[in-house]
């Protein structure tokens, strides 16, 4: 299979959209508004197009990635960081290597437009394979209640975030 990844387009939006409420359909820890997630957040300040990536075959769009900014925050100092949520893939398209292709892409272009760092709530098995560790052996914590094992973060740059412990402070539209 031939997959193109590709930044997303504004005419991208609705079908876009329509996978990720597709991918999200019936995992039981999903509360099927994932796809709102994505078009409240290309509202925000958070919002990099740059980083709002699609995976294409045979001119169709199968996949979704997005990475938007976040702040980890302590007493002392408050430092950038980038939230990856969601992946998303066509259910009929999924465990192919898509979403692989996907985070790839993805942690690529962050690092090219100089981001330091990457946090992730998800899966502690898939999550690793890309290098996400447990946020708290940084002492990074969610702002909520989650398993440690599957809040993670990844350092794009090299003891980036040896100095930036703290809570993670999301997007206002991951909480609407």
């Amino acid at each position: 299979m031939n997959i193109t990844i590709r930044q997303e387009q504004i005419n991208d939006y609705k079908t876009t959209e329509d996978i990720v409420k597709k991918a999200f359909a019936n995992m039981k820890f999903s509360d099927q508004k994932e796809h709102e997630l994505v078009s409240r957040l290309r509202n925000t300040n958070e919002f990099i197009p740059k980083l709002s990536l699609v995976a294409i075959s045979n001119d169709t769009i199968i996949g979704h990635i997005l990475l938007t900014k976040i702040q980890i925050t302590n007493d002392k100092q408050t430092s950038e960081s980038l939230a990856l949520a969601p992946v998303s893939v066509l259910p009929e398209f999924q465990s192919k290597g898509i979403g692989k292709k996907l985070i790839q892409e993805a942690l690529k272009k962050a690092k090219e437009l100089h981001f330091n760092s990457v946090i992730v709530l998800g899966h502690p098995t898939y999550y690793p394979k890309f290098g996400f560790k447990k946020a708290s052996l940084w002492g990074i914590k969610a702002p909520f209640e989650v398993p440690e094992e599957s809040f993670m973060a990844l350092e794009l740059k090299e003891n980036a975030l040896t100095s930036n412990s703290g809570v993670v402070e999301y997007s206002s539209a991951f909480f609407e």
